[in-house]
């Protein structure tokens, strides 16, 4: 499989995961964010609408400034497309088609409800950490990837002969 396609799907497989688990949620909330389904120990199913970025950074109501997220968010999304064309192993391809699906996710809740929908609550010892998403999780997995390759991919190259040439026995 071409790494822009493996890329592309694995963006298309976090949209339509994260879009239908958060129709899921949105149908069996109040929609006040106030009930909380506890999902195991440490995380609580908890609708929140985050008008801002992670963590609701830049977080505010006015049109304009939903436009301008939503902007920036579709011109990195464009820039990390071109960089999955240009992609040369399946590592990079991987972590960044699930940038793009999380992006995009996203993107598709602010078009729809002018927010995104975060659910997933991280909680540990009475304190609650921060509410995120599946398209938020696959952003961080994402990146992680990147940064594993950016680490590992040297090392990589070496290993399959695309290094430094061999020394030459003399």
């Amino acid at each position: 499989m071409k790494l822009p396609v493996l890329g592309g799907a694995i963006a298309l497989a976090v949209v339509v995961v994260d879009q239908i688990v958060k129709a899921g949620v949105l149908a069996h909330s109040d929609g006040s964010g106030l009930d909380s389904t506890p999902l195991g120990p440490f995380l609580d199913l908890t609708l929140r609408l985050n008008r801002g970025i992670s963590f609701s950074l830049f977080a505010g109501d006015s049109a304009v400034g939903q436009a301008v997220l939503l902007g920036v968010t579709l011109a990195a999304t464009a820039l990390l497309a071109w960089w999955l064309i240009r992609s040369r192993s399946a590592l990079p391809a991987a972590g960044l088609g699930l940038i793009i699906g999380g992006a995009l996710g996203n993107a598709i809740d602010r078009l729809a409800h002018g927010a995104v929908i975060d659910y997933l609550d991280l909680h540990a010892f009475g304190r609650h950490f921060f509410v995120f998403n599946i398209a938020d999780a696959a952003i961080n997995v994402g990146v992680a990837l990147l940064i594993l390759d950016l680490l590992l991919g040297p090392r990589m190259a070496e290993n399959q002969g695309e290094g430094s040439p061999p020394r030459s026995a003399i």
